[in-house]
């Protein structure tokens, strides 16, 4: 386990050659072993040029106005209703990644992918047993059926001959020349990576602003002026996009990056040595696993001053390098990291000018599922403004 910044880039970056990702075997079979993060070398390589073309801004730019009808439909789903956010969260963030994936035509997709991926999702950290009736053997099932789907799909597409700019389209360009049992997995893996991270990230930031008024006041004021510039419920897409860059949108950018800090929803990776590898002294074996953990270098008051405090002031100024790695570091990194930014930012906009929250019950506690959420997914209640 390492934990320093020094020791996290040797790792990821200036020496990723030296340490492959590493899953579980029972996560690479439900996700599919041809998936971008089982990964190195040229078949990496090649998949996240692939995966950066799909969600850079001068693609995900063109889907602005959609995200926006997703997140206002789903708030007006929870209007006057007292909802578990974790759970909420995921369901938005799950219609994003497949607008993101399948463009316009998620819609006649939606329900049926849905169905077999919300029965998948249940294994992924269940006990790997494939007998009848366990958890394990009901999801590897729905794994069947997805991909049976997405073949459907897939065949689909082929005989409409149509262009497509979403991530499907982008993988099923001749010149890539992906098998469908490759473009199957990492769909399906984009899917899972996309989903909770950002539904937890969303979760944890309502906590956050709900706790500090001041702070919510401030986010409040900031998106109610950039209202001004929008239209009834579409902003300028050129325009939104601009505002997600720092000087442009000081404080509910630092918000979202403090979040990042603060809960720390990846709290470490996985990497294998390929070959003995000596650090700094230390041999690290080949096989062994090493673990860079990015809570602990996110909560060190070596990097930030009193780590357990939400500030987002601190990020008035860069941190230091390779203190702060929310979407991981080097080849590595999240290449879907643009378009989570993007559908947070839109979800803030409208929920902060257009509605108000209160939570229910404690706000103390912390639950694991696999990432460190609030307590009982933070029960809220939401209601519009008067």
């Amino acid at each position: 386990m390492i934990s320093s910044p020094e020791a996290a880039k040797f790792v990821l970056v200036t020496r990723s050659h030296l340490f492959k990702p590493t899953f579980p075997a029972s996560k690479e079979r439900m996700l599919g072993p041809e998936a971008i993060f089982f990964h190195q070398g040229d078949y990496h390589t090649k998949l996240r040029k692939i995966v950066l073309r799909a969600f850079m801004p001068e693609a995900i730019k063109n889907i602005v106005s959609d995200v926006e009808s997703i997140a206002l439909q789903s708030l007006r789903s929870w209007d006057g209703h007292f909802i578990n956010t974790f759970q909420e969260m995921k369901s938005y963030t799950f219609n994003v990644a497949l607008l993101s994936i399948f463009g316009k035509d998620e819609i006649l997709y939606r329900e049926e992918l849905k169905r077999c991926y919300y029965v998948l999702e249940q294994g992924y950290n269940s006990m790997p047993i494939n007998l009848p009736g366990t958890l394990f053997n009901k999801s590897m099932k729905a794994r069947k059926e997805l991909a049976q789907i997405l073949a459907k799909i897939l065949c689909s597409r082929r005989q409409s001959k149509e262009e497509h700019t979403d991530l499907l389209g982008s993988l099923m360009k001749e010149k890539e020349a992906l098998t469908d049992e490759q473009i199957a997995d990492n769909i399906i893996g984009v899917i899972f990576a996309a989903r909770d991270t950002t539904a937890s990230v969303l979760t944890w930031t309502l906590k956050y602003l709900a706790e500090n008024p001041s702070i919510l006041q401030a986010v409040t004021e900031e998106q109610e002026l950039i209202k001004k510039c929008c239209s009834k419920d579409k902003c300028d897409e050129e325009k939104f996009l601009t505002w997600a860059d720092t000087k442009k949108m000081p404080v509910t950018t630092r918000v979202i990056q403090e979040t990042l800090r603060v809960a720390s929803i990846l709290s470490f990776t996985f990497r294998e040595a390929v070959e003995d590898v000596e650090y700094e002294g230390y041999l690290i074996p080949k096989g062994w696993k090493v673990l860079p953990l990015f809570r602990n270098i996110h909560h060190s008051p070596d990097n930030f001053p009193e780590p357990e405090k939400f500030d987002p002031s601190r990020f008035e100024v860069s941190p230091k390098p390779n203190t702060f790695m929310p979407f991981g570091s080097g080849t590595h990194a999240c290449p879907g990291n643009e378009l989570a930014k993007l559908e947070i930012l839109v979800l803030l906009h409208h929920l902060t000018t257009k509605y108000r929250w209160s939570i229910i019950g404690s706000q103390n506690g912390i639950q694991y599922g696999p990432f460190a959420l609030p307590k009982n997914g933070l029960p809220i209640r939401l209601y519009p403004k008067k």
